[in-house]
């Protein structure tokens, strides 16, 4: 049980760690010396970096508010999972803390399909999606599997 039980708080913070990285980081996508994300559009000249806000698009401010959403459910759902452990009746259910990261793993899916779909007609031929992008594809799936593991998971001690 101390394993799942490790196991299951590591890909909690795994999962926080790359949504955190992904809604901060600028690399979501990359053109040469120039790289744009969700806040600033950065183009490196003489040695220094020369940044921009990006523009008022309603989508892309969608795209923002779902990734800062779905960081913040992630953090409270973990936040909540340490309150469970202690509180929790034996042989409960995490149902609370699954429900937060489920919504989590929704709101990055939701950003992800949205930025996929509308950054096309923004993007120049040359320019390819960045780490940051692959990130917030990549914390769905494991925040969706972390969000059934606690709807599985049952307190035993």
């Amino acid at each position: 049980m101390l394993a799942i039980l490790v196991a299951t708080i590591v890909l909690h913070l795994t999962d926080l760690t790359i949504l955190f990285i992904s809604t901060c980081a600028n690399a979501w996508r990359t053109h040469g010396e120039s790289s744009y994300d969700l806040w600033y559009d950065c183009t490196q000249s003489n040695g220094g970096y020369r940044c921009l806000w990006t523009s008022d698009a309603d989508w892309l401010q969608a795209v923002q508010a779902l990734m800062v959403l779905a960081t913040i459910f992630c953090l409270l759902s973990f936040i909540i999972f340490l309150c469970q452990l202690f509180t929790l009746v034996k042989g409960g259910r995490f149902f609370f803390t699954a429900v937060f990261q489920v919504l989590a793993s929704l709101f990055v899916m939701s950003g992800a399909i949205i930025y996929t779909v509308m950054s096309p007609e923004w993007k120049k031929e040359s320019d390819v999606y960045g780490y940051a992008f692959v990130l917030a594809w990549l914390a769905f799936p494991l925040t969706l599997i972390s969000g059934i593991i606690y709807i599985v998971l049952r307190k035993k001690k």
